[in-house]
């Protein structure tokens, strides 16, 4: 094999960094080294074979440009200076979390805990922690442990959990209300008192001061059990397992409290996976995979690593950092971590159990990104099969309309790349040329809409998906031949309807059908068929998207009432829960917008005043 194009004779020994670039100037690869020449010559394998260490910089590289600094500490900033400005490909970059799962609640009058990610939060924030009018707890372990431990809480303590624009408009209590999960604040059965009573339970089990409320349950029990209510008392201990599960479920609690990052390391080809424990007072405040492509071997692997995690000020770094692997050159990381941080590789002990639980994680999200990734190719595969594409689809959008009884028509589209959702290509759409409800028309003009301006762009997708059957898809059809974009391949996905044996026995049946343009008979798909499952994803996303856009327009529409003098929340929700929505309180008399519960006869004829000048639109 032939010597490299590059040359190290006039590189010196000193500390510095290295960038290879290829024949148009481009950046490859930045490093860092204590020697420049000795760190570049070991890039070639001992034997004057040489043979190179790094494939792309055999076949691409060169030229090797060096810059030589006053230390080594001086050259890992310089390194990640000029990662961030060149990103070349080689380097690595890991999907970063960025921020830490935490629960916020708001000072309001029925506070909900909130899902929120807090940006560089100080690692050691005691639970509780008030910023501004709001309270966090955490940082918790990851978001299903999270969800897991909130649905435990609210078996011990009943909050509410929906959205607010839910509970503003909620007319009666919902099903959790019925099964203990919510005291129904929404509805009035339980004041501002005792709903603040309930929220310094949970935060007294969130920040782990469970001792009076585990008492109570565990009195409550005796008490049942005592009076032979059996079913009372199963129910209070049921209540009891949860409240100490919440508690077990915020994180693993190492012998001491000392701070440290455990981070371990799983590789597989060019893929690799680092997971990153973060142990602090005591408890594991964040677990997280970083997932990126590489060949470096593990010893130089672990600078890049420690430095895209920890550079820049990007976190805190703990005292102690426990890696699987002793790194080149460990005393400059040492050094420009900054006192009093050590990298440990320890060979036995609990620092080594916690690596072992490190090393099985990233193995885990290793192994889960494989299958994923074979599992979506499959399920692209089988799409193109069915839809008698040429190749997988790359891109596909997914349209759906949503309504209530015909007012606010709106409609979304979701944009899928390589399986994946891309939102940078979800759009909303207001139905603007269609009286009335009609979903066929509605979605004509969307789809219209939307391949016009993606002809116009040169932007249109590989396939699209309607959430509908038939009819729908002759309408998306119709639009596509409007727009101009005649041979872009369309489906229709509905569920079918389950038919009934004639005793009366329902039929066992697929639910999904796929409709094609100029096949009468729909397809229908297995139920564990990867295209069936990749085109369910796709859809219910679409319809998440335009649920969540409709919401928002019915509460703008919802604010007509909040405006006019006199009208505050009760009144509003009094009118509605009489009248079910604005339009009939619109269409109401003044007589009989005067019979709800404390409208007078002059509130009455303002609403119908202020209602008549701003019609629903």
């Amino acid at each position: 094999m032939s010597e490299p194009r590059w040359s190290i004779e006039a590189v010196p020994e000193k500390p510095g960094v290295y960038l290879f670039r290829d024949d148009a100037g481009g950046v490859l690869y930045v490093g860092k080294a204590r020697r420049l020449k000795s760190r570049l010559r070991a890039y070639r394998r001992p034997g004057g074979d040489g043979r190179l260490l790094i494939r792309f910089m055999e076949d691409v590289a060169a030229c090797v440009e060096t810059i030589v600094t006053r230390t080594e500490a001086e050259a890992l900033l310089l390194e990640d200076a000029l990662i961030k400005r060149h990103q070349p490909p080689h380097n690595i970059r890991l999907k970063d979390d960025k921020s830490f799962r935490m629960l916020r609640l708001d000072d309001e009058d029925f506070p909900r805990f909130k899902f929120v990610r807090e940006h560089n939060p100080r690692l050691d924030r005691r639970a509780g922690e008030r910023k501004g009018r709001a309270r966090l707890f955490g940082p918790f372990v990851s978001s299903r442990a999270l969800r897991q431990m909130l649905g435990e809480l609210h078996r011990v303590v009943p909050l509410r959990d929906c959205p607010d624009s839910v509970f503003a408009h909620r007319t009666r209590a919902c099903i959790k209300h019925q099964i203990g999960l919510c005291s129904a604040p929404c509805v009035g059965l339980i004041s501002r008192e005792e709903y603040a009573k309930l929220v310094e339970k949970a935060a007294a089990v969130l920040q782990g001061d469970i001792d009076e409320v585990e008492a109570e349950l565990e009195g409550r029990m005796l008490a049942a059990s005592a009076d032979m209510e059996y079913e009372r008392a199963a129910a209070w201990r049921d209540r009891l397992g949860a409240l100490r599960r919440t508690v077990e479920r915020q994180g693993v609690r190492p012998s001491d409290k000392r701070s440290r990052d455990v981070l371990a390391l799983a590789r597989r080809g060019s893929d690799a996976v680092v997971h990153r424990l973060a142990f602090r007072d005591g408890r594991l405040a964040e677990s997280r995979s970083h997932v990126f492509r590489s060949e470096l071997p593990d010893e130089e692997l672990w600078h890049d690593v420690l430095t895209a995690l920890y550079g820049a000020g990007r976190r805190e770094v703990p005292p102690e950092v426990v890696l699987s692997v002793a790194p080149s050159e460990l005393e400059l990381l040492e050094s420009a971590l900054g006192a009093p941080t050590r990298l440990v590789v320890p060979q036995a002990g609990e620092r080594r159990r916690m690596l072992d639980l490190a090393h099985e994680n990233a193995c885990s999200a290793l192994s889960k990104r494989e299958s994923e990734a074979a599992f979506e190719v499959q399920a692209l595969e089988k799409l193109a099969a069915l839809c008698d594409l040429g190749e997988p689809p790359e891109v596909i959008d997914c349209f759906d309309i949503s309504n209530l009884q015909g007012t606010n028509v709106v409609a979304s589209r979701v944009r899928f790349r390589g399986g994946h959702a891309d939102k940078s290509g979800y759009r909303r759409f207001k139905v603007r040329g269609v009286e009335g409800q009609d979903d066929f028309a509605s979605m004509k003009e969307v789809v219209a809409r939307s391949l016009a301006r993606g002809v116009e762009d040169e932007d249109l997708p590989d396939l699209v998906v309607i959430d509908g059957g038939a009819q729908q898809l002759a309408s998306a059809l119709a639009a596509r031949d409007e727009a101009g974009a005649w041979d872009l391949p369309m489906i229709g996905l509905a569920k079918a309807r389950s038919e009934r044996n004639v005793g009366g026995a329902r039929k066992q049946r697929s639910e999904e059908r796929v409709f094609l343009s100029g096949v009468e008979q729909p397809i229908e798909l297995g139920r564990h068929d990867p295209a069936r499952l990749l085109l369910e994803r796709i859809r219910d996303e679409a319809h998440r998207f335009a649920i969540t856009y409709h919401r928002r327009e019915r509460g703008r529409i919802t604010s007509q009432l909040d405006a006019i003098e006199g009208v505050g929340a009760a009144k509003r929700k009094a009118l509605l829960r009489r009248f079910g929505s604005v339009a009939l309180v619109r269409e109401a008399s003044v007589e009989e917008l005067a019979s709800v519960s404390g409208i007078g006869a002059e509130l009455a004829a303002r609403i119908r005043a202020a209602l008549a000048q701003k019609p629903t639109p």
